[in-house]
């Protein structure tokens, strides 16, 4: 088994000393080492966790506009911190909080999927909007643990959307293609974080302009149109005028009404004051005095008792009632005769009847 690079060598001293012989060399296995073997293992990891779904484009998660708080995945010092801050800065300030780790050699994919993993699990105001992943440039082994399956897996189960801005944008990592977004350089990805505030107030203001000038147009336009809606409608005289003499008509109606019904209701109050005159009322009084006398002669006549004065009488039983009959009068036996001047009594015998006594 031999390397290239010492085959190489070998062959130069060879020659070398021995120009003049012919030399065949025979190679039984070749294996690629340094960075040649990085990129195998790197394409071999990429085709596995791509035929996951890992890096599926219906994955992606667009990014927050105005995000309240953002992440940062990096180290705490060195200028990829110092750009990102500066450049948020400068567009548009907003809360930062960053999450140290280490950016290469041993341990640092795992304190990159730690931090990841912990900012989805965030709870509270601090919890970010966006999460950025990030890193300097370097060489495939510098940037080789943004490469791990651990880093990439934990991005991709962020539940927070993430962009990848690691290394120059010439470098990609199974991270960027992991991310929601990839950032050709960390100071783009801040750039891709928020707007720029100047532009979003000028933007505002050229919209607030807009709208004030369709408000004024609009209003301009309707106040035109009422104008000639007015000048179309008819004057107050017009559209009153016959209502006007209708009213005219009806008052004359009205006086002339009330002037007949007044005379007559004079007239019905005279007849009713001659009735009410003194002589009148006694003239009626007289009459309703010789009714009454009339009538009560009439009731004198009809009283049973005044029949008695012209020598009747009326038998009665004791026990009380009128006798009609002669049968009455044997089914009374004990009865009562009452004369204008007093009663006996009397009792109905075989014989015929008996008088006991006057009462």
């Amino acid at each position: 088994m031999l390397h290239i690079a010492a085959l190489d060598d070998g062959l130069h001293r060879h020659v070398a000393e021995h120009r003049e012989l012919v030399a065949q060399i025979v190679i039984e296995r070749m294996e690629i080492a340094g960075e040649g073997a990085l990129l195998a293992l790197l394409a071999k990891t990429k085709a596995r966790l791509e035929a996951e779904g890992l890096f599926a484009r219906e994955r992606k998660r667009p990014l927050p506009y105005l995000p309240r708080v953002i992440g940062v995945v990096t180290s705490p010092t060195g200028a990829v911190i110092r750009d990102i801050l500066h450049r948020l800065r400068d567009r548009f300030p907003t809360h930062v909080v960053v999450w140290p780790v280490l950016v290469q050699g041993p341990g640092s994919a795992e304190q990159v999927a730690a931090a990841v993993n912990g900012f989805s699990a965030m709870q509270g105001v601090d919890r970010p909007d966006l999460v950025i992943v990030a890193r300097g440039g370097g060489s495939i082994e510098d940037l080789w643990g943004f490469n791990e399956e651990v880093v990439v897996r934990a991005v991709a189960a962020c539940m927070i959307p993430i962009i990848s801005a690691v290394g120059h944008e010439t470098d990609t990592t199974l991270c960027d293609h992991a991310a929601d977004v990839r950032a050709p350089t960390p100071t783009a990805a801040a750039e891709m974080a928020v707007p720029v505030r100047t532009e979003l107030l000028a933007g505002l203001q050229s919209y607030g302009a807009r709208s004030l000038r369709c408000v004024q147009r609009y209003r301009e336009r309707a106040g035109e149109k009422l104008d000639n809606a007015t000048r179309r409608l008819p004057t107050p005289e017009t559209l009153l005028g016959p209502q006007s003499q209708r009213v005219d008509e009806l008052s004359d109606r009205l006086k002339r009404g009330l002037s007949h019904v007044v005379a007559e209701a004079r007239g019905e109050l005279a007849q009713a004051a001659g009735a009410l005159r003194p002589a009148m009322l006694t003239q009626r009084l007289d009459g309703a005095r010789s009714q009454l006398d009339q009538l009560w002669r009439v009731a004198t006549s009809l009283n049973p008792d005044r029949v008695l004065e012209r020598g009747y009488a009326r038998v009665e039983r004791r026990a009380g009632g009128t006798v009609i009959s002669a049968a009455d009068a044997k089914a009374a036996g004990a009865l009562i005769l009452r004369f204008a001047d007093g009663s006996v009594d009397a009792r109905v015998e075989r014989s015929g009847l008996r008088i006991r006594g006057a009462g």
